[in-house]
């Protein structure tokens, strides 16, 4: 019962030690259209500014 306990209690360490993904700027390949997503929205998009803080992709991210 005890190792059950500290198990779960590093399980929830962990968790809460996590980040959230950053967000980026998107542009198309196709008709040059950009979007702010923390992952690439379809095929033929590719990552053009980042990493941001923020879904409006204002904050610059502070990279470590």
């Amino acid at each position: 019962m005890k190792r059950l306990l500290t198990l779960l209690l590093a399980a929830c360490a962990t968790a809460a030690a996590a980040e959230p993904a950053p967000w980026y700027w998107w542009t198309s390949k196709i008709d040059g259209q950009r979007t702010c997503a923390q992952y690439m929205p379809a095929q033929g998009w590719t990552r053009s500014q980042g990493p941001f803080q923020d879904a409006r992709c204002t904050k610059a991210a502070v990279r470590k």
